[in-house]
């Protein structure tokens, strides 16, 4: 089985809860909630939703960015981009029990942010995506494999998460290169078929 984070977002047809309860019928055990411009209040709203359906599969449940409602809610942790809190500071503030995550580009990116004390890296971009504003340069597959090739001979043990415009042809060279786990979002929301879509990202068939 494959290690698949979803990343909520919204399409024409589904919303925010919608598209977290189709990730984790078609399996998934990790979902990200990500509302960017939504206020607090919209969050703890959808997350008073998506939480109880995390529990009841069993997955991991973890907000974007805001460390405080997420230590409010007793989510399970939280993903910190590059203008987000630092991550030492939610660490601080959220403690050892909590996951927190952390976004990079580039290897330097990476050397920060595992000095500051993260339990995984969402690195990305992989190809060019609408579901983010503000991109930052794609990596591609040689990309990661530079980074974890750089990573191996620094001594830097940390899960490396995929994540930017991956879809279900990519990921069995992106995990070739030594990345752990495969974040998506609308690969999975603009399927036919969401659940089983899902599916097949984790069985790989």
């Amino acid at each position: 089985m494959r290690a698949i984070q979803f990343i909520t977002h919204t399409t024409d047809s589904i919303g925010y809860v919608e598209g977290a309860r189709l990730a984790l019928e078609g399996g998934c055990k990790w979902v990200q909630l990500r509302m960017k411009d939504a206020t607090d209040d919209e969050v703890r709203n959808a997350a008073a939703e998506i939480q109880p359906l995390c529990k009841e599969k069993e997955a991991v449940f973890l907000l974007d960015d805001r460390v405080e409602l997420a230590k409010e809610l007793h989510a399970d942790g939280v993903h910190l981009g590059k203008n987000d809190m630092p991550i030492d500071e939610a660490r601080r503030i959220l403690g050892e029990e909590y996951i927190i995550g952390g976004t990079a580009n580039t290897f330097e990116d990476i050397e920060r942010i595992a000095s500051q004390g993260a339990d995984y890296i969402g690195c990305g971009p992989f190809r060019f995506t609408t579901t983010k504003k503000n991109l930052a340069p794609v990596l591609g597959i040689d990309g990661y494999r530079n980074i974890i090739e750089r990573m191996d001979d620094a001594g830097i043990n940390i899960p490396v998460v995929a994540i930017g415009g991956i879809t279900e042809e990519d990921i069995d060279g992106i995990l070739a290169t030594g990345v752990k786990g495969i974040a998506v979002s609308g690969t999975v929301l603009n399927a036919d078929d969401p659940v089983a879509m899902m599916k097949k990202l984790i069985n790989n068939n």
